[in-house]
């Protein structure tokens, strides 16, 4: 016959059965697919936005502004202070406002959890919306010679 050698009754089976093997993998892929979209949707919304192309429905003076200097020094609508003293200020200021927007301003080289500290900050004190400004570096021009 073709399939290869036949087994006496007596001789144990010493073939595979892979079915219940495919069985429970294509019920973890679809287990994992279905859990996958719930996995991803955690985080903070932040409104992000160039320094160039700044455009925005909130002026300066709607909104609270945070400042965050490479050197660590840290300032609320221009009023500087700590890290501790950082919720009231922005409760302060967030006060009678209208749209609740935050909005973060700090160098590319300050250290992420710093600005993640500022940004949680802000959402326990009240903040609704919270926005990342970005500074500009000046342009070094190349001296033509």
């Amino acid at each position: 016959m073709a399939g290869g050698a036949q087994q006496g009754e007596d001789d144990p089976i010493t073939d595979i059965n892979v079915t219940p093997l495919v069985d429970v993998s294509l019920v973890l892929v679809i287990i994992f697919m279905a859990i996958a979209p719930f996995a991803l949707t955690s985080g903070i919304k932040v409104l992000e936005s160039k320094a160039s192309a700044a455009v925005g429905k909130v002026s300066k003076s709607e909104s609270v502004n945070i400042k965050l200097e490479l050197s660590g020094r840290l300032s609320v609508n221009g009023k500087e202070t700590d890290f501790k003293g950082l919720g009231m200020e922005v409760a302060k200021a967030l006060q009678g406002q209208k749209d609740r927007m935050t909005i973060l301003t700090a160098d590319d080289d300050n250290k992420v959890g710093d600005i993640v500290r500022i940004l949680d900050i802000s959402k326990q004190f009240g903040a609704k919306k919270i926005a990342i400004m970005q500074t500009l570096k000046p342009i070094q021009r190349e001296k033509k010679g």
